[in-house]
């Protein structure tokens, strides 16, 4: 009999595995009394989900930073691709940020694209699964085409049969 285990429980249990505690999942299988295979299930539904299997508690936006738009921060994280830390940090200074909410920026940013490629790959596997879909039953309706037109000639070789040689069910 398997057991249920509730969301926040699966949560528990991947949030092992993700840093700060990076424990194996051999490991954790064991200290849970779970099967290994239950918890790879468990973390490729996270990744489907388009969310880290670890929710990550981000640090408090600064001021600054909160009256920015998702474009200027792009514009930010752009910006500071090909600086060094240094340079960063003037710029995250002069802008009224901390270098760590460019770093999450940056993370987001690297994420969204992740999202993007996850939704067109669950659409073509769906179109796939679709198609194969729509094989599978003009097959069947092929097979149920040939069967309804045979019962008709057998019908229609009957009656003929009945009128040349007479009917011996009557």
């Amino acid at each position: 009999m398997s057991k249920k285990y509730t969301a926040e429980q699966r949560q528990a249990v991947l949030a092992r595995l993700a840093p700060p505690f990076n424990e194996s999942v051999k490991d954790v299988a064991k200290a849970e009394g779970l099967s290994m295979s239950a918890i790879y299930n468990w973390i490729n539904a996270a990744k489907k989900q388009a969310r880290p299997f670890q929710e990550e508690e981000a640090p408090p936006e600064s001021e600054a930073a909160a009256d920015w738009t998702a474009r200027d921060k792009f514009a930010a994280v752009v910006e500071t691709a090909a600086m060094n830390e240094a340079e960063r940090s003037a710029y995250c200074r002069s802008r009224g940020v901390y270098p760590e909410e460019l770093a999450l920026w940056r993370k987001a940013c690297e994420h969204a694209t992740d999202w993007a490629d996850d939704q067109v790959r669950q659409r073509a596997d769906a179109n796939k699964e679709a198609a194969r879909r729509i094989r599978n039953l003009e097959r069947e309706l092929a097979r149920k085409e040939k069967a309804l037109a045979e019962a008709a000639a057998l019908l229609v070789l009957r009656k003929k049969a009945a009128a040349i040689w007479g009917d011996e069910d009557e």
